[in-house]
């Protein structure tokens, strides 16, 4: 259960309750027949409103903003079903990120802060990371990133941020389960919590744990989740009414000057039909950023224009493309570089 404090608290990412927020169920006791439920959706500008409350936050750990919400649960639940990725609401656009984003910043900061130690927890490390509201060996405590460390890791921590940063997620799965694989890996998979500082090993095995693994990881994999989920009328209807709309360019996380340029290999990959490509500059530069199908033929162009050094993410939504083969191709000054991708549909 999320304690009260928490789920009111004006940090709170308000990504989750969309649906919540704008089809609130009220009793309808006009009928003879007795109480029924009837749907009274708030008005869209409802949404706007909420996300007032939002805290944009600075960590000196990561060097840049996000809004915060110190247990990673509250960046992953939504994203479990609803793909962040190419939408933004007002707020988000003004910003210049996604929902998406802002939850792998949390789960850098949060990797981070676990390689800072800063209260001198046995076990915490580059690859021994992952905080969240969870038992504990005193009974239960919902914790994060400066708030209420004990010294208490959770594995669904990393594993329910898999597509966000697969690339320091997966790495501290693997190191939990090799490291402690007699004390925290079972038939139903990863308990829920343990602590090395006081040799602690909770026994159970939740449900609210091992779901979004599972399904964080098919999202990474071939993104069948978000795909199915985001062709429900009632959830496009509720993004469209919150203000949601595409955005393709992102400035990634990060706010230092890269040393050099690269392309990065799109994730997730193979993809249906969504995928993200991640690039950076080591200077200004016009750049140009195209997709091509197997027999060379341009057929989208995402990046054209010229754009600050930095880190940057760009979507592609490939729905109207058959399966196959794809390439795109990177071109910022003198830099040229170009991968393949795979859509399977």
């Amino acid at each position: 259960m999320v304690p009260s404090s928490l789920t009111q608290s004006a940090e709170t990412p308000r990504a989750p309750y969309v649906k919540k927020c704008l089809r609130t169920p009220s009793i309808d006791r006009s009928s003879s027949a007795g109480p029924s439920l009837a749907v009274k959706p708030l008005p869209s500008v409802s949404w706007n409103e909420w996300t007032k409350g939002y805290q944009w936050f600075f960590s000196s750990r990561l060097g840049d903003y996000f809004v915060n919400f110190p247990p990673l649960f509250g960046h992953q639940y939504s994203h479990c079903w609803v793909d962040y990725r190419n939408i933004a609401d007002v707020y988000m656009k003004g910003k210049g990120i996604t929902y998406f984003e802002n939850s792998r910043r949390a789960t850098l900061d949060q990797r981070l802060y676990c390689i800072d130690n800063p209260k001198g927890a046995v076990g915490y490390g580059a690859n021994m990371w992952g905080i969240t509201a969870s038992d504990v060996p005193t009974g239960y405590n919902a914790r994060g990133t400066n708030m209420n460390d004990d010294g208490t890791l959770n594995p669904t921590a990393p594993g329910g941020s898999l597509p966000f940063a697969p690339e320091f997620c997966i790495p501290a799965l693997r190191n939990m389960y090799d490291t402690h694989r007699s004390k925290i890996w079972t038939g139903y998979g990863f308990t829920d919590a343990f602590n090395e500082t006081v040799n602690w090993w909770g026994p159970d095995v939740l449900g609210i744990d091992q779901g979004p693994i599972v399904i964080m990881a098919e999202n990474y994999r071939t993104g069948k989740v978000w795909n199915t989920f985001m062709k429900e009328k009632i959830i496009t209807d509720g993004l469209q009414k919150a203000g949601f709309t595409t955005v393709t360019d992102v400035a990634s996380v990060g706010n230092t000057i890269p040393e050099k340029y690269s392309l990065e290999q799109n994730y997730p990959n193979p993809f249906n039909p969504a995928t993200t490509i991640r690039y950076q500059l080591s200077a200004i530069s016009n750049v140009s950023l195209k997709v091509y199908d197997v027999l060379g033929k341009e057929i989208a162009i995402l990046v054209n224009e010229q754009k600050p050094a930095g880190k940057y993410s760009v979507a592609f939504n490939a729905s109207q493309y058959s399966s196959g083969m794809y390439f795109y191709k990177l071109s910022a000054g003198s830099f040229t570089e170009t991968r393949k991708m795979i859509l399977t549909k």
